[in-house]
């Protein structure tokens, strides 16, 4: 009791005192609480004797330090074994399969062995190869989202099945009817003919989740049932180029073939989305992986479940993203909003005013943020509903009123070009010709609309520096419509000593806008 600390407890602490121990321990919760055990062991001794820290007081600071660690670490990450119980039953394993038509090498576009002296030997093996029709099969996963036997899954997951399979957590099987899908968000809906009672999952808040969340994911991974892997949401608003309503939950809970349609849950058992891709070099889990919110899956499973189809609000525009080359010639102060190239004749936005040039700052109370947040929402308007608009043009804000229609099925144009004399090259370092009478260029849905075509491009002028490319379609210089070459010179006699030049191109089925500066 009265003996001193020996030596060696400092040495096992790397040269520090004990109470340089304890004390460098308080910037954390472990600190406080083993200050507080070294305080009653102080206090101990000195009701007892008044002496310092014995030996065996040592070792039960030592040990009060691992349980506390062990039990903070253990604070630290979920349970998740009663949640993954509950869970289990409300997800399904779903097994494609649809026939494809297979045949000898002489259907192929090019034969190699046609005609050529190795066609005799090689006839023998190409009669063997198989024909008529095979079975290819494709795996995935769902999530059960009502007691009728409806499971949401992905559109990939069973595009073109000829017959849908989905199993059970019970190992029941069933043949699954598809009710609907839409490709442009990979979203399915299927049903199953069950009379039993199942366990329908709850849908929770993907716009509420925070990024650092835990998450549960569930699924069939290359046919491994029932597989349940552990992560955190790893960012939001994700954009990965797979289509025009993106904003994709990332997440490092270990996605795989296999996961695709399955529920990614929060640790209150609410789906929070659909897993849907990953990103991976090797075809597997590299930990990142991609889910569609559950939010978005909201609308287009109630309009799957009422109609078979999805219907999508529409404005007519063309819209393209506000570079920090463009931000100048737009008045703008940062590369916000959306910038309407152009405008479908008779279209909702035409109609209420809207026109090339425009910067689409709010929809609907939205703050248009990036150019790819303006698609989602207009998608997700009532059709038929009138919706505020705020708009920059000519540096100044303005609110129009827009009627919001049905996005028809098809907008696609095709493309052909005239040919008349080129125009010499100018300021820009291009030459252009005019367009002939009745020709259509990619994107227009104004069949009038003319321009003129880019024919040459010096590499080294300040178009060829800005990106313009041969073929390109001129429609507008700094906001004036140039309907043919003379126009065209005119307008860049307009320019006088303005330096930064806007020119609105056609191009590829789609017309945007590019800045030159021909000063660089």
């Amino acid at each position: 009791m009265g003996e001193e600390s020996p030596l060696w407890p400092s040495l096992f602490f790397n040269g520090f005192t004990a109470r340089q121990v304890i004390i460098n321990a308080t910037a954390s919760t472990i600190g406080e609480n083993i200050m507080k055990a070294r305080g009653l062991i102080e206090r101990r001794h000195a009701n007892q004797s008044g002496m310092r820290i014995g030996q065996w007081d040592w070792w039960l600071v030592v040990a009060m330090i691992c349980l506390i660690a062990a039990s903070g670490q253990a604070r630290g990450l979920p349970e998740l074994t009663g949640l993954v119980d509950e869970l289990k039953p409300m997800v399904v394993n779903i097994h494609t399969s649809k026939k494809a038509r297979t045949g000898t090498t002489s259907s192929l576009p090019h034969n190699p062995f046609k005609n050529s002296p190795f066609e005799d030997f090689f006839q023998p093996f190409v009669d063997r190869l198989p024909q008529g029709e095979m079975q290819t099969r494709n795996l995935g996963s769902g999530v059960i989202i009502d007691g009728d036997g409806s499971i949401l899954t992905n559109h990939h997951v069973i595009e073109g099945a000829d017959e849908i399979k989905v199993r059970l957590a019970d190992e029941r099987e069933f043949i699954a009817k598809v009710i609907g899908g839409d490709p442009k968000t990979d979203l399915a809906l299927i049903q199953i003919p069950v009379k039993q009672k199942l366990a329908v999952a709850k849908l929770g808040d993907s716009d509420a989740l925070k990024v650092g969340a835990w998450v549960v994911a569930i699924g069939n991974p290359f046919g491994l049932e029932a597989t349940v892997t552990a992560g955190i949401i790893s960012a939001k608003g994700r954009a990965i180029g797979s289509g025009p309503y993106e904003d994709f939950l990332q997440t490092d809970a270990a996605i795989n073939p296999g996961n695709s349609g399955g529920p990614l849950f929060d640790l209150d058992g609410n789906v929070i989305g659909i897993n849907t891709a990953i990103f991976s070099r090797s075809g597997g889990y590299m930990g990142i992986g991609f889910a569609i919110p559950i939010n978005m899956a909201k609308n287009v499973m109630a309009q799957l479940k009422g109609t078979g189809r999805v219907t999508r609000g529409w404005l007519g525009v063309g819209i393209q993203v506000v570079t920090q080359e463009l931000i100048p010639a737009l008045g703008l102060d940062a590369a916000k909003g959306a910038l309407v190239s152009q405008v479908t004749r008779n279209g909702p936005a035409q109609e209420a005013g809207i026109k090339a040039g425009d910067v689409i700052l709010k929809y609907n109370g939205h703050e248009i943020h990036k150019m790819r947040d303006l698609p989602a929402l207009v998608a997700l308007t009532p059709v038929g509903s009138q919706v505020p608009v705020l708009i920059l043009r000519d540096g100044k804000e303005q609110t129009l009123q827009v009627k919001v229609d049905e996005m028809p099925r098809d907008e696609a144009n095709g493309q052909s070009r005239g040919a008349d004399s080129p125009t010499k090259a100018d300021a820009l370092g291009i030459k252009v010709q005019a367009v002939g009478s009745g020709q259509r260029r990619p994107g227009r849905a104004d069949e009038d609309q003319k321009g003129v075509v880019v024919v040459h491009v010096e590499p080294d002028g300040p178009a060829g520096r800005a990106g313009l490319h041969v073929g390109d379609v001129i429609l507008d210089v700094n906001r004036i419509a140039v309907n043919d070459p003379k126009a065209y010179e005119q307008a860049l006699e307009k320019l006088g000593q303005t330096r930064n030049v806007l020119l609105r191109v056609a191009r590829d089925h789609g017309v945007l806008f590019v800045a030159v500066n021909l000063d660089r």
